[in-house]
């Protein structure tokens, strides 16, 4: 599927947008509308290797998807990897990219995709309306991420580490 895009200027400085996005501890602060049991894989959640499991919502299914970054460019670009569906067997990918505008507009951009490899994935992948679902979702996390940004406040909670008790977001209704 995809690769889909969403895209948004938010007035904050482009490195602290990128200190944001990249500890992925705030993940579920702007996702948490299609994201749900969102764990992390170790109490460091910046840096690369930094990684979480969650359930990704796309009606009429949740699928859990797992994410790690694998390359930091700061304060320009984040690439995160992954895999989900049944078995992890459907590859998956994640891109930010933060634009530095005039004065202090950060415009982010948020690429995902995903690449089934299975006969039965690929099937679904093309009669599925997915996309439609991730990138209307992608853009409202957007929206969200730019609240959060600009209002200056701190996210609630921290995801819990695998593992261990903790936060864990409630499933999407």
């Amino acid at each position: 599927m995809g690769p889909v895009s969403a895209e948004l200027g938010i007035d904050v400085p482009r490195r602290l947008a990128f200190e944001f996005i990249s500890d992925l501890a705030n993940r579920p602060a702007f996702t948490d509308h299609f994201v749900s049991d969102f764990r992390l894989f170790r109490v460091e959640s910046k840096g690369v290797g930094a990684g979480a499991r969650f359930r990704f919502f796309a009606p009429p299914q949740a699928i859990w998807m797992d994410t790690t970054i694998v390359e930091l460019d700061p304060p320009h670009r984040i690439s995160e990897r992954g895999s989900g569906g049944r078995w992890n067997r459907i590859p998956s990918a994640t891109e930010w990219e933060l634009i530095a505008g005039p004065g202090s507009l950060t415009t982010v951009r948020v690429t995902y995709w995903t690449e089934p490899t299975h006969p039965i994935d690929r099937i679904k992948d093309a009669i599925g309306a997915a996309s439609i679902w991730y990138r209307r979702d992608w853009a409202t996390a957007l929206r969200r991420l730019r609240d959060l940004l600009e209002s200056g406040e701190a996210p609630e909670g921290r995801p819990g580490v695998a593992g261990g008790s903790g936060y864990s977001t409630p499933m999407p209704q």
